[in-house]
């Protein structure tokens, strides 16, 4: 898939299942650390919870070691498992979602818990707002002094990210390239500086 979908802020949903509140928290994360900082937020919001159970998808949906997930307390494998795997067959990336709950008294038992996690994010999920995030790759562009302010003025046009500059004898640009519109891009920069650049690509390094 050329993108995957991330919340485009952090959106809360409320669930209601046999007295016990369900209280959905959903945020784009990019990496472990922002997911964990996500996850720390909402129990300092909701103290007073009897569980904060997460799961999370901190990178591209494919990145299997940005995947993961607790049941908080809630018996083991009914909260956090459940909920990844909505997660995961969801199409959203870079994404932690936490669910809050308030126990209403009444035990929802094993299977109970797991269809009531599963819900929670589910519906969630159907109604975050989101938008379409594009992987990246890194690349470097190497150019002379004479074509900086013909490259600059192509990547102010273009979805090219810039991330580092380094001047020396020559200028060393540290790019962030949508992986489905780079060879296009690739191709009218050569020819911008009619072959006297240098690229560094994953492939080549």
């Amino acid at each position: 898939m050329d993108y995957y979908l991330s919340p485009t802020h952090t959106q809360r949903f409320d669930l209601e299942i046999k007295n016990s509140q369900f209280i959905t928290t959903v945020s784009r994360t990019q990496g472990r650390a922002a997911a964990k900082a996500f996850i720390d937020q909402i129990r300092a919001q909701y103290p007073d919870a009897n569980h904060h159970c997460w799961a999370f998808v901190a990178g591209a949906p494919n990145n299997v070691h940005l995947w993961d997930q607790s049941d908080d307390g809630e018996p083991k494998g009914t909260a956090g498992k459940p909920m990844l795997n909505v997660l995961q067959h969801s199409d959203f990336g870079e994404t932690t979602v936490v669910v809050t709950r308030y126990f209403g008294g009444i035990k929802l038992g094993a299977g109970g818990l797991v269809r009531a996690y599963s819900q929670a994010v589910q519906e969630a999920l159907s109604q975050t707002e989101s938008e379409n995030v594009y992987p990246r790759v890194p690349v470097q562009l190497k150019i002379t002094y004479s074509l900086l302010g013909k490259i600059e003025y192509f990547l102010e046009q273009s979805d090219i990210e810039i991330h580092n500059k380094t001047y020396t004898d020559s200028i060393v640009i540290d790019l962030a390239v949508i992986e489905r519109t780079w060879p296009e891009q690739k191709q009218a920069l050569t020819d911008l500086c009619q072959g006297n650049l240098t690229l560094i690509e994953p492939d080549n390094e």
